[in-house]
């Protein structure tokens, strides 16, 4: 195996943990629990693995482990909060904020509201209508769910993405996968386009848009398995300064037609392996930014594809995520190095109490 498939494999062994091993209980409640909130423990250091980083509107940090809970820094005070402290699980996949300010923790066991005061866990509603609606206030998560959840600010609703003939488009219909309960519409990503449209990556169904009313699905093959068998996932979904979208990979870019309601699919960058990249962002001059787990960070400006190696002098720093806060600072989070933040130049690591 050359180090190009050992980096394809790692890629897609360490993002497919994004998902849920267990499935869904199928109740129909709003939320199953509050706890009394203890504010967590200060502590001086992050954790190593860290995949998801988000800020506030309060300008307050929010670092999520896999599998020590999340870590809450205010200027220097830095918490961890972890199950110990109501936290439903110390497996933290993503973090959101609704428009009153309350944040929502997803984990590997499902997703904790904290509103300034306590934690509730949130339990979905689970019923055949599929109660599909897009709202702006609405929040989607991914994790935890058959395939998703939408959160109307009142209730969790967990929807089904149509299903397509994934065999005769790929060829399969049946997968055995560890992670994912064998869900070919496990949901990877959720994003919401300049349009204000949803967007959805799949683990190997490809990926889904959604206006409010209707679907489109992009089935292609670089969104499935691969021919050497290997399923990357759409694990980020990217809408450039010219309308384009990127989905995961730079084999090709996609292009809708909005009185069509079709899309075309146009070559993307060519460029030598890794094909794919697991985490990427727009930043505020509409420039790409995208990562692999190879520790490897792509600028493109829709001309030049630039390139920033992370590396600190020790060991390969595995790259998970890349996030852009309020002010448009650039930070990276890792699955063996902590945190990175941008100086403008390059990455360094960063240490909350410096």
């Amino acid at each position: 195996m050359n180090i190009n498939s050992i980096k394809i494999f790692l890629l897609i062994f360490i993002s497919s943990t994004f998902l849920s091993c267990n499935g869904q209980e199928k109740i129909e409640s709003k939320i199953i629990k509050t706890k009394s909130f203890e504010f967590g423990k200060t502590v001086s250091n992050l954790a190593d693995r860290i995949w998801v980083i988000f800020q506030d509107s309060k300008e307050n940090y929010w670092f999520g482990s896999n599998g020590e809970g999340i870590f809450h820094l205010n200027e220097k005070d830095l918490k961890q909060i972890t199950t110990e402290n109501g936290l439903v699980n110390n497996t933290i996949r993503g973090i959101q904020e609704d428009k009153s300010g309350n944040i929502f923790i997803e984990t590997a066991n499902g997703i904790s509201k904290y509103d300034g005061k306590s934690l509730t866990t949130l339990k979905p509603i689970v019923s055949a209508k599929n109660k599909w609606k897009l709202e702006p206030n609405d929040l989607w998560f991914g994790y935890n769910a058959n395939d998703l959840y939408r959160y109307d600010g009142d209730s969790l609703f967990e929807l089904k993405l149509p299903r397509q003939n994934l065999k005769k488009t790929f060829g399969i219909d049946t997968l055995v996968s560890p992670f994912n309960n064998n869900n070919l519409y496990s949901v990877y990503k959720v994003n919401k386009d300049k349009d204000g449209n949803i967007w959805f990556g799949t683990f190997v169904a490809g990926a889904f848009r959604y206006d409010g009313q209707s679907f489109m699905w992009f089935g292609e093959n670089e969104l499935s398995i691969l021919p050497n068998g290997t399923a990357p996932g759409v694990r980020s979904i990217l809408q450039d300064k010219d309308g384009y979208f990127w989905l995961s990979n730079f084999i090709s870019k996609y292009q809708i037609e909005p009185q069509k309601l079709v899309y075309d699919k146009i070559i993307g960058i060519e460029k030598d392996n890794p094909y794919y990249f697991n985490s990427g962002l727009s930043d505020i001059n509409g420039d790409l930014w995208m990562t692999n787990y190879g520790g490897m960070v792509w600028k493109y400006d829709g001309k030049t594809l630039s390139e920033i190696e992370i590396n600190n002098e020790e060991k390969d720093v595995l790259l998970i995520t890349i996030y852009q806060d309020n002010n448009g600072i650039i930070w990276l989070g890792t699955d063996n190095d902590g945190v990175y933040k941008s100086n403008g130049k390059s990455f360094e690591k960063f240490e909350p109490n410096n």
